[in-house]
């Protein structure tokens, strides 16, 4: 296998829209407000654009070190039932990935450069943690990921940090009841999408749960048991549509219309899926189903009301 297509597997392109999703969402609030506002509030297309590849950078480089550092400590072992991992594989180097997600780190702080020129010194207190923790998911003196506290890690990263952050990069802030009201709107939307992104994770750590237990990874998954951690996870996929009535609060022109049928469909058919689907290779379809559950979540609520 050739090194750009193992590196290309090894950003696991199914999970980068939590990503993209977060930084959407974080426009998402800059546009409503924009249409009601539009003296107040403007939208900065290229500031977004920096924004989004960042992002993802940050997030191809977890990735990445996620794949070398698991091959490392021997947490991938032919029992492993979802995709091909490049490093225990033998496909490419653990060095060569780390150095691979070195590169991407790199990226990511160059695309900021142009985000701390429009808001300062809080996109570098927000990019270096992010930097880092995307190392010290799975490595460092305490992985995240062997400790349980990989859906924590999603929640506050690809959730409420992405989307308060992309706001603030976007509007920065000002103490009036206009921007409590967007950053209401920001804490709501970063929940709802980092809950939507750790149905990812908790999907994979089913998926992985007998193995992880074998090789001293104690995923959230491994500590609950497959029961409650299938029950974990159809928390995280049902509580978004919960906390809607709070987002028609917070986010002006936003109620049904009629992308919302295919977000209720496709969430409906993995609510039953959830429940019965083995713990192997087989809930891999589910992680792509998951992905797309999240961006049509969130395309439904940014197209409003019709």
């Amino acid at each position: 296998m050739n090194t750009i297509k193992s590196i290309f597997l090894a950003t696991r392109p199914k999970t980068l829209p939590a990503g993209i999703v977060a930084v959407w969402a974080g426009c998402v609030i800059v546009w409503k407000y924009q249409a009601a506002f539009p003296n107040l509030v403007q939208f900065d297309l290229s500031l977004a654009i920096y924004t989004v590849l960042s992002a993802i950078c940050i997030q191809i480089a977890c990735n990445l070190f996620n794949d070398s550092l698991d091959a490392d400590k021997k947490a991938d072992t032919a029992k492993r039932q979802g995709p091909r991992r490049i490093t225990a594989s033998g496909d490419m180097s653990s060095r060569a990935v780390k150095l691979a997600g070195c590169a991407f780190l790199a990226a990511a702080a160059a695309l900021s450069i142009p985000l701390i020129q429009a808001q300062g010194w809080p996109i570098i207190a927000i990019g270096i943690p992010s930097m880092l923790c995307a190392y010290c998911y799975t490595g460092g003196p305490y992985p995240l990921a062997y400790k349980g506290l990989g859906e924590l890690f999603v929640l506050l990263f690809f959730g409420l940090v992405a989307v308060a952050g992309t706001l603030y990069v976007q509007v920065g802030f000002e103490n009036n009841a206009l921007y409590h009201m967007m950053y209401g709107a920001a804490f709501i939307l970063g929940v709802q999408c980092g809950l939507l992104s750790c149905l990812l994770i908790e999907i994979n750590n089913i998926r992985d749960r007998k193995e992880d237990a074998t090789t001293g990874k104690r995923t959230l998954a491994v500590r609950l048991g497959d029961k409650r951690a299938r029950g974990l996870a159809l928390a995280f996929l049902i509580a978004p549509y919960i906390t809607l009535k709070q987002t028609h609060f917070f986010l002006p022109n936003v109620g049904w219309n009629y992308y919302w049928p295919f977000a209720i469909l496709v969430g409906g058919y993995l609510l039953f899926k959830l429940t019965r689907t083995p713990a192997d290779k087989r809930m891999n379809v589910l992680l792509g189903m998951a992905s797309l559950h999240l961006i049509l979540f969130l395309l439904s609520i940014t197209m409003g009301c019709q």
